[in-house]
This record gives structure tokens, sequence and C-alpha cells, in this order.
């Protein structure tokens, strides 16, 4: 069954028709409509859209980056994930570039952010050049330093220094790891109403590229019936010689609940946006439930404006007509033991890479070449 494909494909049919025309700070102009649901059950298969190609392994790398707590395009960059360079690449520009009157330096900064050839070699730059990375490859405390890291700060900074030697790791505060806490919290109190994670940090946001468009989520746990439990026992005999224990024994050692997730998105770019933040918080989900033991259960995703870019609407128009494959399963490559061990010590997060998640069986119509605005 794929009902995602089917979801997706009536939001972006109801943008079309009943979107209001709207401007933008892009001013590309969109057609918008305020506030949609999707819900999606995660043992109907991997919410990938198949109505076009998906860039599975930039889905990936992107989460794994907000999981390491990085804000740095360097890691992206590095791994081939280059859904961020945009951003860092107009900060830089606007930081740069010197130019009066204000409309002169703007013109300028467009003139660059379209010239492919200098796109190329800031990110070339960012590949070779730590120093310059380290610099202009940053984005601010977006998502990774918000869920790992809120509000943590320096208490000194290396300009008020009186010498360079001052300036050492001790003189950072660190701040709240949400995600270390959601887990702890799982684990301790599963059916409490303040499982959540916020990336919206009100105090922060002026640091920021850009504010978050999804900017929290939060889980939900429940006790999973006695024929759920059954129907997950394993049917083939591993090397442990599963099969040697008793029916008890089997639903004791099995997943003793499922778990749900709940994002919020304040503004979804529903061609581009919207399709790439379902898999990937359908992947946090399935992370999450690997680390505490659960089901994955219900993926949910409630946004505010839903807009089509206007020059997004021919390929949008395309991907309507298309008929929805079977969708994909996710197999996990590292083991149960390591997830357990990651729900102790989150630093562990750094042994997981894109090559660690396996998306099987996926078939899809060819993508869809659609403008992203910056």
């Amino acid at each position: 069954m794929n009902n995602i494909d089917r979801q997706y494909k009536e939001l972006l049919e109801h943008i079309l028709v009943f979107g209001n025309n709207k401007s933008d700070r892009t001013e590309t102009g969109t057609r918008s409509v305020f506030g949609w649901k999707i819900v999606h059950r995660m043992e109907e298969g991997f919410p990938l859209l198949t109505t076009k190609k998906m860039y599975t392994k930039g889905i990936i790398t992107e989460l794994l980056w907000f999981l390491r707590g990085d804000t740095n395009i360097k890691y992206l960059v590095d791994n081939d994930c280059h859904i961020w360079d945009g951003d860092a690449y107009k900060r830089y520009l606007n930081e740069t570039i010197k130019i009066e009157p204000a409309e002169a330096k703007e013109r300028a900064v467009t003139q660059l952010l379209n010239s492919k050839e200098s796109k190329e070699e800031f990110i070339n730059k960012i590949k070779t050049d730590n120093e310059f990375a380290n610099k202009w490859g940053e984005l601010g405390p977006i998502y990774g330093r918000q869920w790992r890291d809120w509000n943590g700060k320096w208490k000194l900074t290396k300009e008020d220094a009186d010498n360079f030697e001052k300036w050492n790791q001790n003189l950072y505060r660190t701040g709240i790891d949400q995600i270390a806490n959601l887990i702890s919290e799982l684990k301790t109190n599963p059916d409490s109403r303040r499982l959540m994670v916020n990336a919206w940090n009100v105090g922060e946001l002026d640091q920021m590229v850009l504010p978050p468009c999804h900017y929290g989520f939060q889980v939900y746990t429940r006790e999973l019936s006695m024929d759920e439990k059954i129907n997950l026992i394993p049917t083939k005999k591993d090397l442990n010689d599963f099969d040697t224990l008793t029916l008890e024994e089997k639903l004791k050692n099995g997943p003793q609940r499922a778990i749900s997730l709940m994002y919020n998105a304040r503004s979804q770019d529903v061609p581009l946006g919207t399709p790439f933040n379902i898999a990937s918080y359908a992947l946090l989900l399935e992370i999450i439930a690997k680390m505490v033991n659960m089901v994955p259960d219900e993926l949910i995703t409630n946004m505010g404006d839903c807009h089509i870019y206007n020059n997004q609407i021919d390929g949008v128009k395309e991907q309507i007509t298309r008929k929805p494959y079977k969708l994909p399963t996710l197999k996990h490559m590292k083991t149960d033991e390591f997830y357990r061990t990651l729900s102790e010590d989150l630093s562990l997060i750094t042994h997981l890479d894109n090559t660690d998640f396996v998306i099987e069986n996926y078939q899809s119509h060819p993508t869809i070449k659609i403008p992203l605005s910056n």
C-alpha cells in the first residue's frame, strides 16, 4: 500500500486549485495554503516518494549531520551532499562584498549566486581549505546546535580574550542536549507528554542563515498488544538459538512498545522540502525506535504555510500525473547492540554514516528537476 504518494499528490493538487498567490523573500512568488496534515503508518513501508526519484543519500547524510550537532557544511560537502551550499554561499557573499549603495551590492550578490563557476569555486575551497571552511561553511546555530546543544555558548569570545592562550575549550558552556534527554526519558518515562525536541530558539534566530522550517517534533509511545508482540517474533532461526527460547522468553526479549513521531513545520516548499522532510523524520523515528527497543508506528507531518513556487508548477503538474509504486523498506546495517550502546553514549553517532542504512526495493519514476529558491 502506498498512501504517502496519494496524500502528497492531494496536497499538490489542493495548492494548485485553491492556493493563494503570495509574494515571498526570494521574490519568486508562490501558490500557498495554510495548514495541512499527512499521516503515515510505518508498517506500510518506508515513506520515500515513488512518483519521482528521491535523493536518498542526501536525506540520510543531512539527518546524521543534525544528530552530530554539526552546523558547518564541511561534513555535508565531504559526503557529496550539497543541499545547504546555497545558504552558506549567500552568507559568504553578503559578508564579503563591500559595494555601495545597497542596490548595487544586491545586484552583485544575485549575479554571483547565479554563477555556477563562482559557487563551485566556493565549494572547492570548503573542501580543501579547513580555515576557510571553519569560517565560511558555518550556518549559525541551526538544527544540529539546537538539538544537541541548546543555548551552549562561549563565556569569552576569541576577539575579547586578553591573549590567545586564554582561548581554550574550558571557556565553552555546554548547553542542553535535547536528543540525549529525549532518549533518557523514553527509557524511564515512556508515557510522558513532554517527549519533545525544539529547534525554534527565539534568542538565536537572528544568528541563523535560515530560521528552522521544521521547528520541532514530539514522540508518543504506547504498549503493544499481545497479538502485535507475537507478530514481531522472528520466524527464522538465528545464530543465537533464538528458537530454543520459550514463547514467554521471546515476548519478554522483544519490543514492548510502539513509538510515533509528529513534527511541525512553519513553512514547506512542498515540491522539494516536504518529501525530503517526511523521509528524514521517518529515518529519525527508525533510529530512535532502535535505540529504545520500540517499534516505529505512525509518522505525522503538520505543516503551516504550504507553498509551490511559481517556477515549480510545471514539474508539479508532471508529478501529479504519475502512478505510485509500492513503497520500499529500510534495512539497518548496524546491529541492535550498537543502537543499545548508542542510547547510552550519543558521541557514538559519529560511527554512523550514510552506508549504514539501505533502502531496499525502491522503484520510482525518474527525477523531476525542480528549482530551489534561496
